[in-house]
């Protein structure tokens, strides 16, 4: 155990300050600060001595320097069962630091609401980050505080320990110091580096432990900030695959505009229609596949009224989410106790998206492209009709959404089958078909979407016996003249995007 006889506190956010320093009075700890932090300290009644006093130099600068000196960071480093280094400290006058209590300017948050690069720059902290590495470093004899997050911590500790730290208590702060400081140094570089994709750098301090992972016998945490995304009103706690399917959700309705519905399942739309009435789109979005909607994610984005709400009771799901919900309408939503019921946010996907692979992680852009009718090119002596181009779009938005390989159909803005995941383009298409038969879902008159292009004529003329009658996908096949030539003998309009939308 090591008593705490010296402190040297130096702050941005002064929240909290008080009742720590109320706890090192109590315990008769000498504290040191500087600036802003000394004239707090003195204006709340407390002892304190500054760090000018031990220095003998002024805080320069503009404030840039104030605790750059070998004197306060002797104090710090110094290796208490090492004679010269206390030889040093004795020589010079140098007190040894026993707790530092210190945080950092608050650059992500500056980032956040300027664009100003002078300012930006002022909030990369010196003298904090350097305080929380020496100290953290030192952690055999040196308690670090690292933020105002911590303050509890601490006061419990000092309260239960009376003054005094073991060296568990030390490499713990310590370890929380080095994740602070490593996170601040990952928001300063992708700031000061943008789109590198030569260096990849995250750091999310915000972790939620999940009850499990993919399977009960994984551990799984979401390491992110869900309360910027939605606000939970009702239900269980979300699980690992919840959040997968949220995901999904959120992603596919976002590139809506109509008054839609969607249903997810293993993170891909098994019901989804536009209708100029939410509960019109509930029931054609259902009808899509009633099945797989069993145990779903639901998502919709226009508030959810209470007609709509007493026909989604009538199935079981796991979650809803929507922008906004009416009083009635909730109650009926809450009559299921683990139901999941969600407000979505005004969110914003991050541009860039990550996962594991192998030994490392594949990091990219996200797929922002969302066609509209100006990036079609009518590629056979057929147009489109204008009713055609809706429901093209309407199935290319889903297709984006999908896993690959995938086929969609829709039919007058509804999703009536989708190949999912298959591994050659023509089971996708196969397994559309089917699943629209066996909903007795209307194929004549239908659309198909592709992720990608066809290497051959054989999806067109598959969909084509089935009552398909307009093709969207991105062309770029070598045999592209195939499928355009069977489409101009059986007068089958087909658009080229020019985009792929693969989604593993």
């Amino acid at each position: 155990m090591k008593k705490i006889k010296t402190a040297l506190v130096s702050v941005f956010y002064k929240d909290g300050l008080v009742d720590v320093m109320e706890r090192l009075q109590q315990l008769g700890i000498e504290v040191y600060s500087t600036g802003g932090t000394l004239n707090f300290i003195k204006e709340n009644g407390f002892d304190v001595k500054s760090i000018e006093s031990l220095t003998g130099y002024p805080s320069i600068l503009g404030g840039r320097v104030k605790t750059l000196h070998p004197k306060v960071f002797g104090g710090i480093l110094a290796r208490r069962e090492n004679k010269d280094d206390l030889n040093q400290l004795e020589e010079y006058e140098i007190p040894s630091f026993d707790l530092v209590v210190v945080d950092l300017y608050p650059f992500e948050e500056t980032l956040s609401s300027t664009d100003d690069t002078g300012e930006i720059i002022e909030k990369i902290d010196i003298g904090g980050i350097t305080l929380i590495r020496a100290a953290a470093k030192n952690f055999k004899d040196v308690l670090v505080v690292p933020g105002s997050s911590m303050y509890g911590e601490l006061i419990n500790l000092l309260e239960s320990k009376k003054g005094e730290t073991d060296l568990e208590d030390r490499r713990y702060f310590a370890a929380q110091a080095f994740n602070i400081s490593s996170h601040y140094d990952t928001a300063i570089f992708n700031w000061i580096n943008p789109g590198n994709i030569r260096a990849f750098k995250q750091s999310i301090l915000d972790a939620t432990v999940l009850r499990y992972g993919e399977n009960p016998h994984q551990e799984g945490v979401f390491f992110g900030k869900p309360d910027e995304v939605y606000e939970q009103l009702h239900g269980k706690a979300i699980s690992y695959n919840n959040l997968l399917d949220l995901d999904a959700a959120i992603n596919l309705i976002s590139d809506f505009q109509e008054t839609t519905f969607a249903v997810i399942k293993h993170n891909n739309a098994c019901g989804l229609a536009s209708r100029k009435t939410l509960k019109q789109a509930w029931t054609d979005a259902l009808a899509g596949d009633p099945v797989s909607a069993f145990g779903g994610v639901l998502a919709a984005n226009r508030t959810i009224d209470r007609e709509t709400a007493e026909e989604i009771n009538k199935i079981f799901f796991e979650i809803i989410i929507a922008p906004s919900y009416e009083d009635d309408a909730l109650e009926i939503l809450k009559t299921k106790k683990n139901r999941i019921i969600l407000i979505l946010k005004s969110f914003k996907f991050p541009d860039y998206q990550f996962r594991s692979v192998l030994n490392g992680a594949l990091y990219q852009e996200k797929d922002t492209v969302t066609e509209t009718a100006e990036h079609l090119k009518t590629v056979t002596r057929i147009t489109p009709s204008p009713e055609q181009v809706e429901d093209l779009l309407f199935a290319n938005k889903i297709v984006k959404h999908t896993k690959s390989n995938t086929i969609v159909l829709a039919n007058h803005k509804q999703l009536i089958g989708s190949g999912t995941g298959q591994t050659s383009r023509v089971d996708a298409l196969k397994q559309a078909i089917e699943k629209a038969r066996n909903f007795n879902l209307p194929l004549e008159g239908a659309v198909m979407a592709s992720d990608a292009f066809f290497p051959f004529a054989d999806s067109v003329e598959i969909a084509y016996k089935a009552g398909i009658k307009a093709v969207i996908q991105p062309g770029g096949s070598i045999r592209d003249q195939d499928s355009i030539d069977y489409c101009n003998e059986h007068d089958i309009p087909m658009v080229f995007t020019g985009i792929r939308h693969f989604k593993h």
